[in-house]
């Protein structure tokens, strides 16, 4: 209830609506072969700096809503993220869509990677196995070049240690290069508003994606700007300033749940990921005339990303 009375407090307008779903379901899409995920996955930062019961039952609370897709990667707290998710997510391993990535660029180093992270996790495979941040054609070189980390991801998904290969993109041009010369599932990748309207970053990401048939996730749909110099980080889990008021929160991430996506990962901050579940549960596709007018807000603030 005093939850319920803060939300009709310090939100109005549409946005209320959004928000006074707390506790419904979450609704789910399809990402690809059947497998649908819920619009709002569950990163693994979010168990960053908690006590192991403080991430058994954030992980449980959030099965129970719905949430059956979880995030997470080796360099997430040296470690930390995947330590503290592993021993939450054994009771529900069996229900759940599991993420993880690796920043290594070679076969060998990310077969270690793997087999760390799969140990960490106390699952004998992932769901989906991402080339993580891939940021510059030098990335895609490595990736690709013989004794490249491409390597490790095919023949882990041929052992069935890896069901479904994707990458995430902080670069349009790389993301673009490695969907070209690579047959992949998935991209995970920035889908904001501030980056479409001040960054020409996304839309050609979207559409080459739906052009070679591969599911899109999306990232940062409810980060801001970086911080200022000097200025107090908030929510010091997020290296960039995350969208904290409700409104502007709940309009942001509309905005990116009414993209062509299958789900978004919101910001590893706790209380940002419990706003986006409530936002989420409450969706209702946001009409063009609304995106027009918020992408037209960003004007003046300064994108994560440029394309």
């Amino acid at each position: 209830m005093e939850r319920r009375n803060f939300l009709k407090t310090a939100v109005a307008g549409p946005a209320a609506a959004q928000l006074m779903a707390a506790g419904r379901q979450i609704p789910k899409r399809t990402y690809r072969d059947n497998v649908k995920l819920s619009v709002i996955a569950f990163g693994g930062i979010v168990v960053m700096g908690m006590e192991q019961k403080d991430a058994d039952r954030e992980v449980a609370a959030s099965v129970e809503r719905g949430i059956n897709y979880f995030d997470v990667a080796p360099s997430y707290g040296k470690g930390e993220a995947e330590e503290k998710l592993g021993p939450a997510l054994k009771p529900h391993r069996k229900n759940v869509f599991l993420s993880c990535k690796t920043q290594m660029r070679d076969a060998a180093g990310a077969r270690a990677e793997l087999e760390r992270s799969l140990k960490r996790l106390h699952t004998d495979h992932f769901d989906l196995y991402q080339f993580h941040a891939v940021s510059s054609m030098d990335d895609v070189e490595k990736i690709l070049a013989p004794g490249g980390a491409a390597e490790t991801f095919v023949k882990a998904r041929q052992e069935g240690k890896v069901r479904f290969l994707g990458f995430s993109a902080h670069s349009a041009e790389a993301a673009i290069a490695l969907m070209d010369r690579m047959k992949l599932d998935s991209i995970l990748f920035p889908v904001n508003y501030v980056l479409f309207s001040q960054g020409n970053f996304g839309p050609q990401i979207l559409a080459k994606a739906k052009e070679k048939g591969m599911a899109r996730l999306a990232l940062k749909g409810l980060a801001q700007t970086r911080w200022e110099k000097g200025e107090k980080r908030t929510h010091p889990k997020c290296w960039y300033r995350p969208i904290a008021d409700p409104e502007l929160a709940a309009k942001a991430l509309r905005f990116t749940l009414s993209q062509e996506i299958t789900a978004a990962v919101p910001p590893g901050d706790e209380r940002i990921y419990r706003m986006a579940l409530d936002i989420a549960a409450g969706f209702k596709p946001m009409p063009k005339a609304e995106q027009e007018a918020l992408l037209a807000s960003a004007k003046g603030i300064e994108p994560l990303f440029k394309a």
